[in-house]
Parts: structure tokens; sequence; C-alpha cells
């Protein structure tokens, strides 16, 4: 069983139930990156963690990417149908068919993606939230405009699992937004590491976080 470790003062409260989930929270959630390999990886992990907390996926992170190739693309690509199955048999990871033949899917959506935009970066990050705003209420929101939009276009690119939901905690992981609350420390420091980001990848549009009125 994870080692609780409290909730100190101002801390995002998700980040307080495990030593392996402070150190996500402190060291890498809202820190951006331009990394293709890196964010290909969120996005497949964020896929896998549909329907389930971001402490099961993280406890097989570092499983899934042995039996992934690291999540590099190119070799994901060469999978078979015997690869897909051998991995869907694997006690240690999260054996979800649908989500593991999604990372195979994704992989050749992402290097026809990049052929075109030259980069998953570049084109993630056009969808980026550049100005900060404070959190209103108790928690960050579950979706926003721009996670809508880029679900929307992903979909039409031919990848899976990749709902606005899924798109929006993308976002935060990599810090395409800054949710950390307000009182958090690390909070001050993605806003540090946003501020001396590349920002010729983003767009810069404001977020704006949809009502259910606005979704129907």
């Amino acid at each position: 069983m994870p080692e609780s470790v409290g909730q100190p003062s101002g801390w995002c409260s998700w980040a307080t139930s495990s030593l392996e989930m402070r150190r996500y929270h402190d060291h890498e959630w809202g820190i951006p990156t331009a990394d293709d390999r890196h964010l290909f990886e969120k996005i497949c992990l964020e896929a896998f963690q549909c329907g389930l907390s971001w402490a099961t996926v993280l406890s097989r992170r570092d499983r899934l990417r042995e039996v992934f190739a690291n999540f590099e693309a190119n070799d994901l690509v060469r999978f078979t149908d015997a690869d897909l199955e051998h991995i869907a048999n694997d006690p240690s990871i999260i054996r979800h068919r649908g989500k593991i033949a999604a990372v195979v899917v994704n992989a050749r959506a992402c290097l026809d993606l990049v052929a075109e935009t030259g980069s998953l970066a570049s084109y993630l990050w056009s969808f980026a939230v550049r100005d900060e705003i404070e959190p209103e209420g108790l928690s960050p929101p579950a979706l926003s405009e721009e996670s809508t939009k880029l679900s929307k276009d992903l979909k039409k690119r031919g990848w899976t699992f990749v709902g606005p939901t899924t798109m929006y905690a993308l976002m935060q992981s990599v810090g395409m937004v800054n949710d950390h609350d307000c009182a958090c420390p690390c909070r001050r420091i993605s806003s540090q590491a946003r501020s001396s980001f590349d920002w010729s990848l983003a767009a810069g549009n404001r977020r704006k976080v949809l009502t259910r009125r606005e979704m129907i």
C-alpha cells in the first residue's frame, strides 16, 4: 500500500495520497514540455486513465513504458496483433484491449500528424492557454473550449481515446494550462516554467470553460 504523505497546507489535495503522487505533482505536473516522445506518452497514459485514478496509471507507468517501446511512435507502428495480444495478457499493466490497441492506432496517426505539421509539440501547443486564470471554486474544470477543439480535431485525424476531458487532463499535466491550486507552492513553479517556455509553438488563446448548456 502506498505511503500516505498527509495533506500539507496549500498543496493540491490530489497530490497527497502517496509519496509517488507527491513526487509527480511536485516535479512533473504542470511543467511545460515540447518533447514529442514525452507528449505522445502523456496522451497514451491519459487514455489509460479513462475510468481509473491517476495513481493506478502512475504505479504502472514504468511497465507500460517497457511493453510499449518507451512510447516511441516509430517503433510502435511495427507492433503486430500478436504483440498486442501478448501485452493484453500481462497482469502488471492495465489490461484494457481498447486502450492497448489505441496506443498503436495513435502512433500511426501521430506520424501522419508530424509529417503534416512538423512536430506533435507544435500541433498540441497551438491549442494551449497562455494567459493564466486563477481557478474558481474548489477544483479546476473537467474540460475547456480548447480541449474540446483539440479532441474533435484529433478524432478527425484518426486518434482514439482522446475525449475532451482526457485532453484537458493532458493539457494540465504538460503545462498547457496552470491548474495548481492558488495556494499550492507549485503554482508559482509552473507559472515560471510557462513564462520561460517557447510560446512561439502556441496560439496564445485565452481559456473558456464550457458550461453544460454550451456543450449541448
